[in-house]
């Protein structure tokens, strides 16, 4: 398995423009061979920004580099904007990719 994250330093009064362009778009994840789950995740709170993370799991890192180089992560990210122009971010966010090494889940999730 492969988890491929995004951490967003988002500014301090546009979490909910974020949050909208997350809600409001079209991911395309859904149709992708090898995709397993979508997260977007909110973190703790600093002095000039909230701290975001999307977060997919894939079967394998081959498929998510698959999914990269697909029309449907063109199409998805094409529409991953902000409309009003100003930019929602401190900096560019910061990609970090994992390979599994170990999982553990209860027998009978939540």
């Amino acid at each position: 398995m492969f988890i491929a994250m995004n951490r967003f330093q988002v500014k301090k009064g546009a979490e909910t423009a974020f949050e909208t362009v997350w809600a409001t778009r079209e991911s395309y994840l859904g149709s992708m061979p090898g995709f397993v789950e979508f997260h977007l995740l909110k973190g703790p709170e600093a002095e000039e920004h909230t701290l975001y993370s999307s977060h997919t799991t894939w079967v394998d890192k081959a498929a998510f580099e698959a999914w990269t180089r697909s029309e449907e992560f063109r199409r998805a990210h094409a529409r991953a904007d902000n409309r009003t122009g100003e930019s929602l971010y401190l900096g560019h966010p910061k990609f970090e990719g994992f390979e599994v090494i170990q999982s553990e889940r209860k027998a009978a999730a939540a």
